[in-house]
């Protein structure tokens, strides 16, 4: 919840700090005055200022909240309590009681360290101490060198001289003693703010693992031979479905013999998720190669049907009827107004397609997968190394927004009527 606070603030601050030096730097003239662009979908474009400081605030916010060292220490979020610290408990047995001092010495997972000395004191409760690593927590038995333990009726009354029932916490220094249902203590240390690296490492810890992987490896297979065989996957399963879908949605658009034929299945299949064909696709295809690519092209063959259907029936009959009247036969309408028209839809659904296929590659290679940036994070979680599934992520996003660019640059250049009537 804060991480996600502090994007907001920054995101509000900088809209207004770019707007406030666009304004100052903007040229004013006659024709800028007079332009109408709010509405306008064509005159909005990505702000490559927004861009940027959007993803450097991410890495930012990454590395506040897992003490990345390229950050410098001020904006580090509060960290895990780390160094020596103490609480005194007061025991009660046979009438009487005693107070002992349970010294820790709270460090760095995985970090070697030697316990605190201290001498046992006077009274039949005796003075600990006690190893625990950050994050972590500790029941402390703290009767177990006591001349009278918990067996013989000792139990513990108060901590820090404040009264402590079963169940109840005391906050102490560097953390929380709390009571358990059978009077045990229990010792944990202030975690902070910031995310313990099993579950989120910082940005260098990913960027390192990520070159290690790039060179030995990861279950035998190299990182590039991981990540192009789920893009050969991906790239496969939506060619054949661009293959069936456009033709069928050409099909739907143009005749209502089709379209009553093929609308009905086409509208069932299109909300129902692929993932949830992967069973069936199991029973029919097996759990090979081939149920992979299957998955992927039902993932992208309805999108693809849609977009062109959507394309054909989007044409304005002005045109159409221009071509009639310049003597036009079908097959030219179909092929210089028709298909130049609906271009615009099919690579938009292609688009669509494609980043539903990057998604569902994932889950189609847990099926029995012996390579794949899917079988890659899948095979890391279960190790808990979150460092690889992570970087996982963060290729598989990058692979598909480059393909997302790249196929926008495609319809640039084969599309350039786009948006111009």
């Amino acid at each position: 919840m804060i991480p996600l606070l502090v994007y907001v603030v920054i995101f509000v601050v900088a809209f207004y700090v770019v707007r406030f030096i666009a304004d100052k730097t903007a040229i004013q003239d006659y024709t800028s005055l007079k332009t109408v662009t709010f509405g306008d979908e064509s005159a909005v474009r990505s702000n490559r200022a927004a861009s940027v400081i959007s993803i450097v605030t991410i890495f930012v916010i990454w590395g506040a909240f897992t003490g990345s060292k390229l950050l410098p220490g001020f904006m580090h979020a509060p960290g895990p309590f780390i160094g020596d610290t103490s609480f005194t408990y007061t025991a009660e047995a046979n009438g009487q009681t005693d107070d002992a001092t349970v010294y820790f010495r709270v460090h760095e997972a995985g970090e070697s360290v030697e316990p605190i000395a201290t001498e046992p004191g006077d009274g039949f409760a005796k003075n600990d101490t006690e190893l625990v690593a950050a994050w972590r927590s500790k029941l402390l038995r703290v009767d177990k060198n006591d001349d009278i333990g918990k067996d013989e009726g000792a139990k513990v009354i108060a901590i820090n001289g404040q009264p402590v029932d079963a169940g109840g916490s005391v906050e102490v220094d560097g953390g929380v003693v709390t009571l358990s249902d059978k009077g045990t203590p229990n010792f944990s240390p202030h975690a902070g703010w910031q995310m313990e690296p099993i579950w989120l490492p910082s940005p260098e810890g990913v960027f390192l693992r990520t070159i290690e992987i790039a060179s030995a490896g990861f279950q035998g297979f190299t990182l590039w031979e991981h990540l192009g065989f789920s893009l050969y996957r991906v790239i496969l399963g939506f060619v054949c479905g661009a293959i069936i879908g456009i033709p069928l949605g050409y099909a739907m658009g143009l005749s209502d013999w089709f379209r009553g034929w093929f609308d009905p299945i086409v509208e069932f299949m299109r909300p129902v998720p692929p993932l949830a064909l992967i069973p069936l696709v199991i029973i029919w295809a097996g759990i090979g190669e081939t149920g992979k690519i299957i998955l992927l092209f039902l993932a992208a063959l309805w999108i693809m049907a849609i977009a062109a259907r959507s394309g054909v029936s989007g044409v304005k009959i002005s045109k159409v009827h221009a071509a009639y009247s310049l003597g036009a036969s079908k097959a030219q309408i179909m092929r210089h107004v028709i298909v130049p028209n609906s271009l615009p839809e099919i690579f938009t659904g292609a688009r669509v397609a494609m980043g539903v296929c990057w998604g569902t590659v994932v889950a189609a290679e847990l099926v029995a997968a012996e390579k794949g940036a899917g079988k890659m994070i899948v095979a890391a979680s279960k190790f808990q190394n979150t460092d690889i599934v992570i970087m996982g992520i963060i290729l598989i996003g990058i692979i598909g927004f480059g393909i997302d660019v790249l196929m926008r640059y495609a319809e640039k250049v084969l599309v350039p009527w786009k948006g111009k009537g």
